[in-house]
């Protein structure tokens, strides 16, 4: 289960995010991890007899069982069960470069890869300036 705002999140209030930043606490510990995850995954598959053009399907993502990329987490999980781990939505994001820009500023923010407090190992990101600008201040 998913918190947003103190709230559990359901399918029905993803409305027109793309995806979000969330938080994973393991509860044993006090350790948290930090990442993104999109609402909705993208599959080609072949044409159809008779047409050239490849068929794009979209589907709801497995956000709702979704423990990170961290294999140490994942494995964690696995160990301890997901009743030890309280999962938080930080961000809803209305693009993917918005949820790579918070995702990052949220790491940098909170020092992950220098504080003990977390299970991050590693920081990678790609952003260009265009696509953040829904999130830059007016002046």
């Amino acid at each position: 289960m998913w918190f947003y705002q103190g709230e559990e999140f359901t399918s029905d209030k993803i409305g027109d995010h793309v995806g979000f930043v969330y938080l994973i606490l393991d509860k044993s510990n006090g350790k948290k991890y930090i990442g993104k995850k999109l609402f909705h995954s993208k599959k080609k598959l072949p044409p159809l007899k008779g047409k050239t053009r490849k068929r794009t399907v979209v589907k709801e993502s497995d956000w709702k069982d979704y423990f990170g990329s961290s294999e140490q987490v994942k494995a964690l999980v696995e160990e301890h069960g997901r009743d030890n781990f309280y999962r938080e939505i930080l961000h809803l994001c209305k693009t993917k470069g918005e949820m790579s820009y918070l995702e990052l500023k949220e790491q940098m923010d909170r020092e992950v890869l220098l504080s003990d407090d977390y299970y991050n190992n590693i920081i990678q990101v790609r952003i260009h300036g265009s696509h953040v600008k829904n999130l830059k201040k007016d002046p």
